[in-house]
């Protein structure tokens, strides 16, 4: 169904990014009427960009980070292990300096099969070892459960490939990680959970992920919150007086063991460097990785 033009906000977005213009001040409107596009080609927020020269209106900044420093180069990362280049952005990216408020955020995509349904989520990286690169989840309702191992149904029937894509936009940076996944014991996730507040281990037990909350019609306003909330009361109840909550057997932690990981860095002209480490077999049946320089 098209909306409308009179039913849209007055504060829409096109070609000027986020700049604030009206015909009243002698600013044009902020979004001129061209056919059905409610947005097109953003530029981002100007004051907080670093684009170097000004550019045409409607003309998207450039990445020029890198580009004073020489740009990214070949001997400018680890020549053996993927791991070990992403542990070293992800410490220059974790410095205060660096502007980058959780270099830990990414979004984990998984696709459903027999459908080829992708879906995406932004998550928190918890852990990285040399196997890879671990968050914590539900893994009982949640979609990327249903994805990632399938459904009694049969509607999915798992798929254990993902992805995980770091932005770190004050560096200039983007990381990509493709990989199989896998739980970790429950031993294992205990370790983590341990370290979360109480309200957010309380949490893991009380929310079915991904469930419809159904309102309650006898409570005025309700749209479905207060039935989670009689979940988090429950829960609240079962463990009173425990010091200690036992990892739900749902929930826990899932390692992305990587077998691609790209590291870009933005340049000019949107020439960006791009570095991609493949893990390659070898003739002797061991596997390593294998780094090469991707056009942009």
């Amino acid at each position: 169904m098209r909306l409308s033009p009179r039913r849209l906000p007055s504060l829409s977005v096109f070609a000027r990014g986020t700049r604030l213009i009206s015909s009243s001040n002698s600013r044009m409107a902020l979004h001129p009427k061209q056919d059905d596009k409610l947005i097109f080609a953003p530029t981002g927020t100007p004051a907080l960009l670093d684009s170097g020269p000004t550019l045409p209106p409607g003309q998207a900044a450039q990445f020029l980070k890198a580009e004073r420093q020489g740009g990214l180069k070949r001997t400018d990362v680890d020549p053996e292990s993927p791991i070990t280049q992403f542990h070293t952005w992800f410490q220059q990216a974790s410095l205060p300096e660096a502007g980058v408020f959780h270099p830990e955020t990414c979004t984990l995509s998984t696709a459903q099969l027999p459908s080829g349904r992708v879906s995406s989520r932004v998550v928190y990286m918890k852990e990285l070892d040399h196997k890879g690169f671990v968050i914590y989840s539900n893994f009982g309702t949640s979609g990327k459960a249903r994805d990632l191992f399938g459904t009694a149904d049969g509607k999915s029937t798992g798929n254990p490939w993902a992805s995980l894509v770091f932005w770190w936009e004050p560096l200039e940076r983007q990381v990509r990680v493709e990989g199989r996944a896998e739980r970790l014991a429950p031993e294992e996730s205990q370790v983590y959970y341990d370290t979360r507040a109480r309200g957010s281990r309380i949490g893991a037990w009380a929310s079915q992920q991904s469930s419809v909350l159904k309102p309650d019609v006898s409570k005025e306003g309700d749209d479905g919150r207060s039935q989670l909330e009689g979940w988090v009361k429950e829960t609240e109840k079962k463990f009173e007086g425990a010091e200690r909550i036992p990892v739900p057997p749902f929930w826990g932690g899932l390692r992305i063991i990587p077998e691609r990981v790209e590291f870009w860095q933005g340049r000019q002209s949107r020439l960006h460097d791009r570095f991609v480490y493949d893990l390659v077999e070898c003739e002797d049946g061991s596997k390593k990785w294998q780094l090469e320089r991707l056009s942009p």
